[in-house]
């Protein structure tokens, strides 16, 4: 069971998924700001120009290593506070107010990415993949909200597997269905776990709950670079999609971001009607994110005796593990290599079937 109990990045403080990581709401940034940010372990800031496009730099100037954030947005550079050293959006020294031409000096620019009212800064070396984004409205222009800001004790791949575990939902949250989650890889960089299983006849609420799906009962985790995820769940006539954003923080803690997101309603109804679909995903979020939260305070993951029923635990464990991954705070430094071979994999899983 090597593959799944020694890992070399899931739930490791010392290891991080290279991709999108969300860094500020993007109504905390207004045009002509700057703001710190402390990211996977390194120091950023991130700036809105004259253009509005936001630009994220290492934090500390060249020149003497002041922080930029003390300084001040010039059109669509920076300027630091100490020397006025100008950084284009590129991080390149544009300007020296004491000299006629600036010097050769640059900071690091790393990507920025808008969406679901959230800036996402792509971290690592390769070269950029796409955001996050629900499978079932990729072709779709959606409305987005912002849920709760949440703080779990553990890392962040723990609170990720949480959504596949089907076992909790029934132990936990009293599911009168048995999950059972097939995955499906979407891209290099995500794969999605979907539920096969239909609604019980068993009793008259589960058959009048089923007469609401066509086939299986309606829920979905895509999970985009071990550390975002989006929930799909619903009655056939009207899915409930929920992202789940999260970072770890410097303590060894996760900090994460609920995203409340509907396919996008053309006019006036359609805007009042996307509110209360947003409102109604807020309370379905709400109610199996209650049942858990004690578990992520005390937790000391270790899957010791696998199961059949965590097959999909596992089998996430082992996309997290082929994907490409650094070290906090040295993004471009160090990059891991990948030991785990195909074969080695599927011994992992014969030993739990």
């Amino acid at each position: 069971m090597q593959p799944v109990r020694n890992t070399q990045t899931f739930n490791r403080a010392d290891r991080l998924v290279e991709g999108w990581y969300w860094a500020l709401r993007s109504d905390e940034l207004r045009r002509g700001e700057v703001k710190p940010v402390k990211l996977a372990g390194r120091e950023l800031v991130i700036f809105r120009g004259e253009d509005g496009v936001p630009v994220c730099l290492d934090a500390y100037c060249p020149h003497m290593g002041a922080h930029l954030a003390e300084g001040k947005v010039d059109g669509n550079g920076l300027r630091c506070f100490f020397h006025h050293w100008k950084f284009s959006a590129g991080g390149e020294c544009v300007d020296v107010p004491c000299r006629d031409k600036p010097v050769n000096a640059a900071v690091t620019a790393w990507p920025v990415g808008e969406k679901y009212g959230l800036l996402w800064v792509w971290t690592g070396a390769s070269a950029r993949r796409p955001l996050p984004f629900i499978p079932e409205l990729e072709s779709s222009d959606v409305d987005a909200s912002l849920g709760n800001n949440f703080v779990k004790a553990c890392h962040p791949s723990v609170v990720m597997i949480n959504a596949i575990d089907a076992q909790h939902f029934n132990s936990v949250h009293a599911l009168p269905v048995h999950l059972v989650m097939e995955p499906r890889v979407i891209n290099e960089s995500a794969i999605q776990f979907s539920n096969t299983t239909k609604m019980p006849t068993g009793s008259v609420l589960t058959r009048f709950f089923g007469r609401f799906y066509a086939g299986a009962l309606t829920y979905s985790m895509c999970y985009w670079y071990g550390a975002t995820g989006s929930v799909t769940l619903g009655p056939d006539f009207l899915h409930f999609h929920i992202i789940f954003a999260l970072r770890p923080t410097a303590d060894g803690k996760t900090e994460g971001q609920t995203i409340l997101v509907t396919k996008k309603r053309t006019g006036v109804l359609g805007w009042f009607f996307n509110r209360a679909v947003l409102a109604l995903t807020k309370i379905v979020g709400n109610y199996f994110a209650k049942g858990d939260t004690k578990v992520f305070e005390t937790i000391k993951f270790d899957l010791q005796t696998p199961l059949r029923e965590d097959l999909a635990i596992i089998r996430f464990i082992q996309h997290v593990e082929r994907q490409p991954a650094i070290s906090p705070g040295a993004w471009t430094s160090s990059r891991l290599p990948i030991v785990q071979d195909d074969a080695e994999l599927s011994r992992a899983l014969v030993e739990v079937l």
